[in-house]
């Protein structure tokens, strides 16, 4: 199934928690010289003009970074993420938001690489005009990054962030991120590996953190809800974010972070979020 396009959602609730989330394990990452390989299953096209037929259609980032753009009470880490976007709006209009492979390219350093899968061939097209002129340090590939996510594990540096964000439109995308993830950390034990999901009602969706929770890894799920549930049981809540081998620092960071989001993105009393940590015990 190739409908799903990112530009109907770009900029929306869950890119806001997943790029902060981005943001931060990047940040961490930077802090020794060895340098490390960014991995996306899933890249998208890169970049994404908010004003485009597709990003207005639903308007969702209205709900998202819109909320956040011309706040001045924003936390460190929120403040951090939302200086990344208006780095590409360098007006002052938000009309640009970038995916989680630019974000990760601004951050990066020039010895960092990344390796981006994606199959969708419109959307790849828009990936390598992005990274046109990013000469070695990117490397593209239009292919199921479930399927290849082997071929660059582990990476030569021995460093690394994967990032599994699929569409979950097809409903088999649930168990193979749970495949994927298990023998990416066959591969690569050590790697950080950041798995997004969709807070929906359907069961394939509630019993996927669950599974996630079980991997005998130390991890932290981070969820942030901005509605309460349609009672047709159609629509995403809110989402998560499911995190391998976090960095210490990262759980304190989130659990400052997560009310603030609450209050800012939610729309009804059903705004929440939830934080969990596991050890490999």
């Amino acid at each position: 199934m190739l409908s799903y396009r990112h530009a109907f959602h770009a900029g929306n609730h869950a890119d806001v928690l997943k790029h902060l989330v981005l943001v931060q394990l990047l940040r961490h990452l930077n802090q020794k010289e060895k340098p490390y390989w960014f991995i996306d299953t899933h890249a998208g096209a890169g970049r994404y003009l908010l004003d485009s037929e597709h990003a207005a259609r639903n308007s969702e980032f209205e709900g998202g970074i819109a909320r956040l753009w011309s706040r001045t009470d924003l936390p460190p880490a929120v403040a951090d993420y939302v200086a990344r976007v208006r780095g590409m709006n360098s007006d002052g209009v938000l009309r640009h938001y970038p995916g989680s492979p630019w974000l990760a390219y601004e951050l990066m350093r020039s010895d960092d690489r990344l390796r981006l899968f994606e199959l969708h061939p419109t959307d790849h097209r828009f990936l390598a005009r992005a990274f046109a002129k990013a000469g070695p340090r990117a490397a593209l590939h239009m292919a199921d990054g479930f399927q290849e996510i082997k071929s660059v594990l582990p990476p030569p540096p021995r460093r690394g962030l994967v990032l599994v964000d699929p569409a979950y439109e097809d409903k088999r995308d649930y168990l193979r991120v749970v495949a994927a993830l298990k023998e990416g950390l066959d591969r690569f034990a050590t790697g950080t590996f950041v798995v997004w999901y969709p807070l929906l009602q359907r069961g394939d969706a509630r019993q996927l953190p669950e599974k996630l929770r079980k991997l005998p890894v130390k991890w932290l799920d981070a969820q942030l809800t901005v509605r309460t549930p349609s009672p047709d049981g159609f629509g995403m809540h809110g989402s998560g974010v499911f995190v391998v081998n976090p960095p210490w620092t990262l759980s304190a960071t989130l659990a400052g972070v997560l009310p603030w989001l609450t209050l800012a993105l939610g729309t009804d009393a059903g705004a929440g979020h939830a934080l969990t940590v596991g050890d490999a015990g």
